[in-house]
């Protein structure tokens, strides 16, 4: 039982640096223009040498990137909060019942990345200026899509696991 509760616990830590490696790291678009420095877009700057905004972001006409941004804000906060939930639930609940609570938490991270991500995917050619739009997809943005069924996994684990002594 312990060698089980340690690896839930270890892949629940490692679904959580995932998160904050994607939304911290200015990896999620990526240009290689020919002759010059290679620019990384995240969600909030584009950067080579120096880092600028990312044009219009604090408009109406980036709602998507800022759904984007919230999300995996909120994916992230989430997933910290049922870890701290289930060391709670690790010590409160009685024998033999269930995570549910923990798993309901992490399941709602899931679906913040799958939302963070789908958007991301399906306008990421809307927010770039035309220069930085013939890039490529970063390894942030690779990172989140790899937290989303880890993340879906963790919550599952969470609704099948009950509370042994």
């Amino acid at each position: 039982m312990l060698i089980i509760l340690a690896f839930i616990i270890l892949f629940h830590l490692a679904a959580a640096i995932l998160l904050f490696v994607a939304t911290i790291h200015n990896a999620w678009w990526v240009v290689s223009p020919a002759g010059a420095d290679v620019i990384y877009a995240d969600l909030w700057y584009s950067c080579n040498a120096t880092c600028f905004p990312i044009e219009n972001s604090h408009t109406a006409d980036a709602a998507y990137l800022q759904t984007v941004q919230a999300t995996m804000i909120l994916a992230t906060i989430l997933c910290c909060v049922s870890f701290f939930v289930f060391i709670l639930q690790l010590f409160r609940l009685d024998q033999g019942e269930r995570f549910i609570f923990t798993s309901f938490i992490q399941l709602l991270a899931s679906l913040c990345v799958m939302i963070a991500a789908s958007v991301y995917t399906a306008q990421k050619q809307s927010f770039h200026v035309p220069s930085l739009q013939q890039g490529s997809y970063g390894s942030s943005y690779i990172l989140a899509w790899i937290s989303f069924p880890m993340t879906l996994i963790s919550g599952m684990m969470y609704l099948v696991l009950r509370k042994r002594k």
